[in-house]
């Protein structure tokens, strides 16, 4: 079997295509990774070159020592991933101590693992942890909407929270945690990383001000239809307020609670706050 025809390697490049069609990724922008599961590591085992050197990673990632990973590569399209992806993603290896990765497979023209890989590790870190392995996808992605709203709404979990659980019902049961909210930073960086894997403790996803938007779940299809349900939440916020600042009617308090209830999920009260409309 031909490694782009397995299938975590499939869906890997799905989700790099859906995004892109939906306008998340304009020229290289976003990135996406994936913590490959033992037994899938073993199926493409065969393709992998152990021969190049390790690199630092910039960061210490203790907790994801000995694990490999497939990513979207720095600078690269991911309008172009289905195209080649052996050109623009790679399989990477962690080392023994969780400071050092190297390229096993990909990336075949050159280049180097997406530039937010220390966000994305450190992110990684945190939610094997707290949901004791589960979560194995982290995606990174300029969904249009959200961004707007970075720039009126105050940069709150509970202010971005609440407003999205406004805009459909289905919101407070796809993300019951809520969103996080990290202020602009430069991006790329230790520091981001550091700030988005504090609330990667609590919540699934952070929105980066003036940037985008950090997903993280179980497989593609829970990660990309959280970010997914988050965007068009924020679409819909967006069009409301371009049609008259005020709503005439919302989904209250206590509507969440029966809500909550009736689908068996846990709702932070620190979001369900009195406001006007």
């Amino acid at each position: 079997m031909n490694i782009l025809e397995t299938g975590f390697v499939k869906g890997f490049i799905r989700m790099a295509d859906d995004g892109w069609k939906l306008g998340w990724h304009e020229r290289n922008g976003g990135n996406l990774t994936y913590r490959i599961k033992p037994a899938e590591v073993e199926e493409v085992q065969r393709f992998f070159d152990y021969e190049k050197p390790f690199q630092p990673i910039g960061t210490s990632v203790p907790g994801l020592a000995g694990e490999y990973f497939m990513v979207t590569g720095s600078g690269k399209y991911f309008r172009n991933v289905i195209l080649d992806p052996a050109d623009t993603t790679a399989i990477i290896e962690i080392d023994e101590k969780g400071e050092n990765y190297r390229i096993l497979w990909g990336l075949v023209n050159g280049g180097r693992p997406t530039s937010e890989l220390p966000s994305h590790l450190m992110n990684h870190e945190v939610k094997k942890r707290v949901t004791d392995g589960a979560h194995r996808v982290i995606y990174h992605c300029h969904a249009t909407n959200l961004i707007a709203l970075t720039f009126v709404l105050p940069l709150t979990a509970e202010a971005f929270t609440r407003e999205l659980w406004e805009m459909a019902t289905e919101c407070p049961v796809v993300f019951p945690s809520g969103v996080g909210v990290v202020p602009w930073m430069v991006p790329g960086g230790r520091a981001i990383a550091v700030e988005t894997s504090k609330l990667m403790e609590e919540y699934d996803a952070a929105i980066w001000a003036h940037h985008g938007l950090f997903c993280s779940g179980e497989d593609f299809d829970l990660t990309f239809g959280l970010a997914h349900t988050i965007e068009k939440s924020a679409e819909i916020l967006v069009k409301v307020r371009s049609m008259q600042p005020y709503k005439l009617q919302t989904i209250r308090p206590d509507e969440f609670r029966s809500l909550a209830k009736d689908f068996k999920v846990t709702l932070p009260e620190k979001f369900l706050y009195e406001k006007k409309l």
